[in-house]
């Protein structure tokens, strides 16, 4: 069965370093812009292996999409500042990456 991201998709969720200076991480549209490029714009409504270049070569496994959430918000936020990603299949499966 081929892995699209639509109907019921996965979820997922970020944790970000904060500034202790500022006591955020940043400007809230700033971070969904980042996230609209990063995230949807390249995965929503689309068919992971057939549409999305990154799959074309490795198993759209949830493992491997939270590697590519990762590598994508890293090239487009300050760095240090993406902690983990975490993808949940359902309320009990997820997987966390913390870019290791």
């Amino acid at each position: 069965m081929d892995n699209v991201l639509t109907g019921v998709s996965p979820l997922f969720f970020l944790a970000l370093q904060i500034n202790p200076t500022s006591g955020m991480f940043m400007n809230i549209y700033e971070l969904q812009e980042h996230m609209q490029e990063a995230i949807m714009e390249p995965l929503d409504h689309k068919n992971l292996d057939q549409d999305v270049e990154f799959f074309a070569d490795v198993v759209s496994t949830t493992e491997n999409l939270a590697v590519y959430i990762w590598n994508n918000l890293q090239k487009r936020l300050p760095d240090g500042c993406l902690y983990k990603v975490k993808v949940y299949e359902s309320d009990k499966n997820f997987i966390v990456y913390k870019g290791d």
